[in-house]
């Protein structure tokens, strides 16, 4: 994760201090030029996610969620115990 943040960091992405206030974590924020590369991904992203349902119906678009729901709860959740 550090080295992520420390690639941000040189773009200009995020700034971090350089000492922690508290503890060891430094807290990071997004700057100017951060804020405006995360619009556009967020835009982009939707873009993709419209595109992917163009072709469902709202049924289909429904059932879509429920699954990506389920599929997210059990990359999250602890597996179940094999019986």
């Amino acid at each position: 994760m550090n080295v992520l943040l420390q690639a941000l960091e040189r773009q200009g992405l995020v700034v971090r201090p350089a000492r922690a206030p508290v503890g060891r974590a430094l807290p990071t924020e997004l700057t100017a030029r951060g804020r405006r590369q995360l619009k556009m991904a967020s835009a982009a992203v939707r873009r993709v996610e419209q595109d992917m349902l163009a072709n469902l119906d709202a049924s289909e678009q429904d059932q879509m969620r429920r699954l990506l729901t389920a599929c997210i709860a059990s990359l999250t959740e602890p597996p179940a115990s094999a019986t």
